[in-house]
């Protein structure tokens, strides 16, 4: 876990992690211990967690922060319902690690990006979500190398 993620999540309210955690063991070993010990965290299963240890993560996450509703899942084409229809605010996804923040049809839609190893040639970065009286603000935060 970087240590510059680590910071820059420092202080928040809850953690989403977007899939793609890699192993419990080796140089992945402690990620979700790491974001846990920040604060709440909700984690969704990614298309390299197929291990084991990853059958008890689900694939997707519904979650609710004052009055905005998140849903949460690896691989945005697999979305299979229409957010806006289902009151959905924001969709959090990851997969293509290309950090990305865009609106569409009313609804956020973030890729944090990677905050682990550097995937291709695209930053490291994290995502936050500033959610207060029902309104929702997206930052990227590109990481020092």
């Amino acid at each position: 876990m970087r240590r510059e993620a680590l910071a820059a999540l420092a202080g928040s309210d809850h953690l989403i992690h977007a899939g793609d955690i890699g192993s419990r063991s080796g140089r992945h070993n402690g990620v979700l211990d790491s974001l846990a010990s920040l604060a709440p965290l909700t984690v969704v299963r990614g298309n390299n967690d197929r291990a084991a240890w990853a059958r008890h993560i689900p694939c997707t996450a519904m979650l609710e922060f004052d009055g905005v509703r998140i849903h949460v899942l690896h691989i945005l084409s697999d979305l299979v319902m229409d957010p806006q229809a289902a009151g959905v605010q924001v969709v959090i996804s990851g997969h293509s690690h290309k950090p990305c923040i865009e609106t569409r049809s009313g609804v956020l839609y973030v890729n944090p990006g990677s905050a682990g190893p550097r995937r291709f040639r695209l930053p490291a970065t994290v995502a936050r979500l500033d959610v207060n009286g029902g309104r929702v603000e997206a930052e990227l935060i590109t990481l020092l190398e």
